[in-house]
């Protein structure tokens, strides 16, 4: 094709438009800068660079993958969270922007250099646990998952993000076989989605990313019902916690953390203003079972 980069962007982005795709703009950029190892700077101060024709074959790979809704964090094999960067793959949900909403809540309530122990309930990748660790130097986790397809993910994470001595990584069933009153902070992306809205979703969801990690049952709440009260059974008194919930799911789940002896039971909306985050603590007079 002989492209230099502006005009490659231009192509991809016109590729994906005709195909199309949601979000093209980005979705090109991302592709053109990693086909051709560029970086958005050299698109704009130097977008007369020609491609040489290896990465005009790899960026034509690229798009022909992303036409056929293949996700770019997988075709890329790694996506941006809060202020890390995760390797993922077909093994973890790739990590949202609506997701650093639960990293948000928990930053705002543990102070830089307090020490503190977090558990994290289906860790898939990593992206809570690790973005809040990288934050609060402190703090020592568990990332708990059901995978071990999923837990090397998150060991690879862990690894290149220098975390790999405060973190450990355990193959479980949620909270089976944990201790009560452990842990000062518990978060969890849980699977809410209902089964029969699974089929209705984007191909790149659909088609791409774990059922286990993506199905909650006939009405999507099959997770909060087991995790209410094991996450109240497993904080420490005075303890916090914070999962993620669908937008439209507000009401049951907050009903079910009250119902299992939470305090301060609220929800917080992300950027897009949609509810997202059920948030509360365990009576800090409790003395556990």
């Amino acid at each position: 094709m002989g492209l230099n980069l502006v005009q490659a962007w231009t192509h991809a982005k016109k590729t994906l438009e005709d195909a199309g795709l949601a979000g093209p703009v980005i979705d090109a950029r991302l592709l053109v800068e990693a086909a051709a190892e560029a970086t958005r700077t050299d698109i704009v101060t130097d977008p007369y660079r020609a491609l040489s024709p290896q990465q005009e074959a790899t960026l034509a790979d690229y798009l022909a993958r992303r036409v056929k809704r293949e996700p770019v964090s997988h075709i890329l094999g790694r996506k941006g969270f809060w202020k890390i960067m995760l390797n993922v793959n077909r093994d973890v949900l790739t990590p949202r922007p609506d997701t650093e909403t639960v990293v948000d809540v928990i930053l705002k309530q543990t102070p830089e250099h307090r020490a503190f122990s977090i558990l994290d309930l289906g860790v898939g990748s990593g992206a809570i646990l690790l973005a809040i660790l990288a934050e609060r130097p402190a703090a020592k986790g568990l990332g708990v998952d059901v995978s071990e397809e999923a837990l090397a993910v998150a060991r690879d994470n862990a690894a290149h993000l220098g975390l790999a001595g405060r973190v450990a990584l355990l193959r479980g069933d949620w909270t089976e076989g944990l201790a009560d009153a452990n842990f000062d902070v518990v978060v969890s992306n849980p699977p809410y989605i209902a089964s029969e809205v699974l089929e209705t979703l984007e191909p790149e969801v659909r088609d791409w990313e774990p059922r286990l990690a993506l199905e909650g049952g006939a009405d999507g709440l099959d997770a909060y019902r087991r995790l209410a009260p094991e996450i109240l059974r497993v904080l420490k008194p005075g303890g916090i916690f914070a999962v993620e919930i669908g937008y439209d799911q507000k009401d049951a789940v907050e009903a079910l953390f009250r119902e299992a002896g939470a305090a301060d039971v609220r929800t917080i909306r992300d950027l897009a203003d949609r509810d997202r985050v059920v948030a509360g603590s365990k009576n800090p007079l409790e003395t556990g079972a």
